[in-house]
């Protein structure tokens, strides 16, 4: 069976010596653990520094396959704004330029490659921000070439990176999402052409993304099934309040009034009995990792009932033909 992970993005304000018992006592079998907060610093990720990372968790008995470097791989290829400052470091923001913003966090992502390979993990997910998602959509009429010039921009700084992540045997997982380089199926397939495919390069998959927009999220498993490198169990539910559309009408999320809404796992509308069997189908065996979001029930109460879920839905693919027996030589 998978391993069920929980991602640790949410629980930031809590030190992970603490959080990591709390982990295990919810039914965890791991972590994912998250580049901010003091979950995995990737500043201080010397040999020893991991070494002390996979004894803290070795002695609560959880593993750890992935990190996650979402926030530092946002400003790599984004317009820069003020909004920015609340989610880097300090060193990352520096005097807030942003040309210098995008190399330091490009720099930053080929340290995080390092360090995740001296923590003795092959996958670092995470967002690579895009300077082209403001055109999205598309009045005033884009110009011809735009797009394209954006997804040369996202070739141009993340291909250094991504030979980074391969010489260092560590892959980059891209969680599919609004604000992206990708967020669809068909910017997915225009991502991977853009870096000719990269071996390092890959897809962090997370349905409630995709399904809000409308998105085949399971065609997106079977089209994308070599290139998916972890995965997020995470749930969403849509056609809830009907003032603010798909794009959020500004409207804060847990209000009424908004279309679409994240949701511990299994009390929203994603369909994760076919998500198994479509992982299964691709011979997905890495993390089901739980990333949890929902603004009307406590969290400790959710990431608990949404393990139990996960663990109660999960099943391995069948190594026979079930009408075989019926076969006569």
């Amino acid at each position: 069976m998978r391993p069920v992970t929980l991602f640790t993005g949410q629980w930031a304000d809590l030190p992970l010596s603490d959080l990591l018992h709390k982990v295990k006592s919810f039914g965890y079998d791991g972590v994912e653990l998250a580049c901010w907060g003091d979950h995995f610093e990737v500043e201080k990720a010397d040999k020893a520094y991991c070494e002390a990372r996979r004894k803290m968790l070795e002695t609560v008995g959880l593993s750890c396959q992935a990190i996650s470097a979402h926030l530092v791989g946002q400003a790599v290829c984004d317009r820069i704004d003020e909004r920015h400052q609340s989610i880097l470091p300090g060193a990352i923001w520096g005097d807030g330029d942003p040309e210098g913003v995008r190399q330091r966090a490009a720099a930053e992502m080929i340290r995080t490659a390092e360090a995740a390979r001296r923590f003795g993990v092959g996958i670092v997910n995470g967002f690579t921000g895009s300077s082209i998602w403001h055109l999205t959509y598309s009045f005033p009429p884009v110009l011809p070439g735009q797009i394209e010039a954006g997804y040369a921009d996202f070739s141009q700084r993340w291909t250094p990176i991504l030979d980074a992540f391969q010489k260092n045997n560590v892959k980059f997982a891209l969680e599919v999402h609004p604000t992206e380089i990708a967020f669809d199926i068909s910017s997915s397939e225009r991502a991977l052409q853009a870096v000719g495919h990269h071996p390092a390069f890959g897809f962090n998959y997370d349905p409630s993304h995709l399904a809000y927009q409308g998105v085949d999220y399971i065609k997106f498993l079977h089209q994308f099934a070599d290139r998916i490198f972890h995965v997020h169990m995470k749930d969403v539910a849509w056609n809830l309040g009907h003032d603010a559309g798909v794009f959020g009408g500004h409207v804060d999320f847990h209000r009424p009034e908004r279309y679409w809404d994240f949701k511990s796992v299994g009390r929203g509308h994603v369909n994760f009995e076919r998500i198994i069997r479509a992982l299964n189908d691709i011979g997905y065996q890495g993390p089901l990792s739980i990333e949890w979001e929902d603004g009307g029930m406590a969290r400790e109460f959710g990431a608990t009932e949404s393990c139990a879920y996960v663990k109660r839905l999960d099943f391995p693919p069948s190594s026979l033909v079930f009408d075989a027996q019926f076969a006569r030589k």
